[in-house]
């Protein structure tokens, strides 16, 4: 079966269908190509060919008369940090942009993929560290760019709109 396009969202779907999850890891959710299984077995190729398909927890891929097939990110080992200041949570996420990891938030919670190094250097900086299981499904937008655009919503801009003059 090809997909090549989301369909919706469970949250915002009104239906009472039947449900076959297509487990999916947290790096494999902005894979355009890709051959996978469902959990009933179904065989699909995903090929989002125009644009990164940004795939989250209950996005819809298709519909049938009886069934949605619906993608599930499985949870994965994170490092899970709880800034206590807005200080720290820069600091936190410098320290692991630094690393050129990828971060993801829930809940004023930074995560980010278990990393042993990333651990024990939060863990000796004096940061409140966790290893938790979890699922990565908010990414941060932390694209700067250098040259700067009025316009930019990055959150590297926000930060530095919210600070004092």
């Amino acid at each position: 079966m090809l997909i090549q396009e989301k369909k919706g969202n469970l949250h915002t779907y009104a239906g009472n269908k039947n449900i076959d999850w297509l487990p999916l890891e947290w790096f494999e959710t902005n894979k355009r190509i890709q051959r996978k299984k469902t959990t009933a077995g179904i065989e699909i190729s995903l090929k989002f060919l125009n644009e990164n398909p940004k795939l989250t927890q209950g996005d819809i891929l298709h519909e049938t008369e009886n069934s949605l097939i619906v993608v599930e990110v499985l949870p994965c080992d994170c490092i899970v940090v709880q800034p206590k200041s807005m200080f720290e949570m820069a600091s936190v996420c410098y320290e692991i942009g630094n690393k050129h990891l990828p971060l993801f938030f829930e809940n004023d919670a930074v995560l980010v993929p278990f990393e042993m190094p990333l651990y024990r250097l939060l863990l000796a900086q004096g940061y409140q560290v966790l290893q938790e299981k979890r699922k990565l499904i908010q990414p941060l937008n932390t694209t700067v760019s250098s040259h700067g655009h009025p316009e930019s919503n990055s959150l590297f801009s926000k930060i530095m709109k919210s600070l004092p003059a």
